[in-house]
């Protein structure tokens, strides 16, 4: 893997997102669902308000919550954290095609959470964006 690309053109140029199997949910963490949420997170938040945990449809389904499901998109891109317009151009793209979007920062890859209906065209295009760029 390179090193982080921070340039807004050659991010987006070299973004490949990719589709997750699965789907996911935004759950937040009560003391009682804590160590099954917590151990199933694919991330976590802490807001004043609370911890929220993005966690597998089916372990937010086994805790009794019926919140909407998301897909998640990966950026394959390895982004500089510090890096400027990434996010703005994806989630322009999708505000575009009147996609929602929910976009967390990791330390290599930015993932784009969509709601599950919509995953294959918020894949399509996010893919049309690069292709722009490119």
């Amino acid at each position: 893997m390179t090193g982080p690309v921070s340039d807004r053109d050659a991010m987006v140029a070299q973004m490949s997102p990719s589709l997750d199997d699965h789907a996911y949910c935004f759950l937040l963490i009560s003391p009682e669902t804590a160590p099954t949420a917590l151990g199933a997170a694919i991330g976590t938040f802490r807001e004043d308000e609370g911890v929220t945990a993005i966690v597998p449809e089916a372990t937010a389904r086994e805790l009794g919550d019926d919140s909407a499901a998301f897909a998640r998109i990966t950026l394959q891109v390895h982004s500089a954290l510090d890096g400027v317009g990434l996010t703005a151009a994806v989630s322009g793209a999708l505000a575009d095609a009147g996609i929602a979007c929910n976009t967390v920062a990791a330390f290599h890859h930015d993932h784009v959470f969509v709601p599950l209906d919509r995953a294959e065209e918020a894949l399509t295009t996010l893919e049309r964006l690069q292709a722009s760029t490119s």
